[in-house]
């Protein structure tokens, strides 16, 4: 039988994620804040729900439940603002999001320790934007190394208020994936404290979905 907490915890996700609209895709927010971001890949569906004591911490609840590396994941993540760039026209980031639970691998009795340790950064423009993550992961034994780096570009700079939306590509590289090099383009959408990006990556046939709401 799968672990009945792992079960609870994906379960409260999907009714989330579905039953809630999103803020900005980053893993801190503003003193007192509460953030609910929710991942969809054709790899892997995650919900993380965190809250924020201070502008440069966060920790919550994270829940994934990954197809490509057949395990379901659920514990606590905390994520820490290491440095902050602000110029005149621009902005960047440097964040560390550290992960420790349990995960209970397709088809096998008993829930393992587990965890994963992640590099986030970005920089971005009121046109531009860039962005690279890397995830170092042991989900019970199943130890992988996973990238991400993101380009976009918005096709009009607006007021606050309006909706703001970015064409970008995403690029992934996932050596033990059947493809392990992929690009993504996708949109992003962000309306006041919503975000959602839709994407669809040709070498897989899969589609990308990821929704924040920010209260």
């Amino acid at each position: 039988m799968k672990n009945p907490f792992l079960a609870a915890i994906g379960a409260a996700g999907l009714s989330l994620a579905c039953g809630i609209a999103p803020g900005e895709a980053r893993p801190v927010s503003y003193p007192g804040g509460v953030t609910v971001m929710q991942r969809n890949t054709g790899d892997f569906s995650s919900l993380h729900v965190h809250y924020s004591p201070t502008f440069r911490s966060s920790v919550g609840l994270y829940a994934e439940r990954n197809w490509d590396e057949d395990v379901q994941f659920a514990g606590l993540q905390a994520n820490r603002l290491l440095k902050r760039w602000n110029a005149p026209k621009s902005q960047g980031n440097l964040y560390l999001k550290l992960g420790a639970g349990a995960a209970d691998p397709f088809g096998e009795d008993g829930a393992r320790r587990a965890g994963f340790v992640e590099i986030a950064a970005d920089w971005e423009t009121r046109r531009w934007f860039t962005s690279y993550e890397v995830r170092a992961s042991d989900f019970g034994g199943d130890a992988s190394v996973r990238q991400w780096a993101r380009i976009g570009v918005a096709p009009y700079v607006g007021e606050y208020g309006d909706l703001h939306t970015w064409a970008m590509v995403q690029l992934q590289h996932a050596p033990e994936a059947g493809e392990p090099v992929t690009a993504t383009p996708l949109l992003r959408f962000f309306y006041g404290v919503q975000l959602m990006e839709v994407g669809y990556t040709p070498q897989t046939e899969e589609f990308l979905f990821n929704y924040v709401i920010r209260f």
